[in-house]
């Protein structure tokens, strides 16, 4: 069994920065897990952002945020990192870390992913 906390969101304003984090515990090596990144928006469908694998070799962002976010991870710490930059109001949402520990990379379909966090509010403001 795999737990993941998400923290660093917040509200911030168009144009700012935030860091992500989530941290893997449990009975768990966390450099066998592939991890990756995905948002839900109020009204709207939980979708991809970010992801990594399991040596952090392989990364892949979706298109509106392809050159403002860069997900990393650390495994010494047990941590995955989503850095977010020039953030805009499109991405207020719920930000969620998963885990798959069956695959070296698992992409963006979020059924490959079977361990979730509780999400993450990031709100920005215009």
């Amino acid at each position: 069994q795999v737990q993941l906390v998400e923290s660093g969101g917040g509200l911030v304003q168009a144009g700012d920065s935030l860091r992500l984090s989530c941290v893997a515990s449990g009975r768990t090596t966390f450099s066998l897990y592939a991890m990756g990144w995905f948002r839900q928006a109020p009204g709207k469908e939980r979708e991809f952002v970010a992801a990594i694998s399991r040596l952090g070799v392989t990364t892949d962002y979706a298109a509106s945020v392809k050159g403002r976010f860069t997900i990393s991870r650390a495994g010494a710490k047990n941590t995955m990192y989503l850095q977010m930059n020039t953030l805009k109001p499109e991405d207020t949402a719920v930000y969620y870390c998963a885990a798959d520990p069956t695959q070296r990379y698992a992409g963006s379909f979020s059924s490959q992913y079977d361990y979730w966090g509780q999400g993450t509010q990031v709100t920005v403001s215009s």
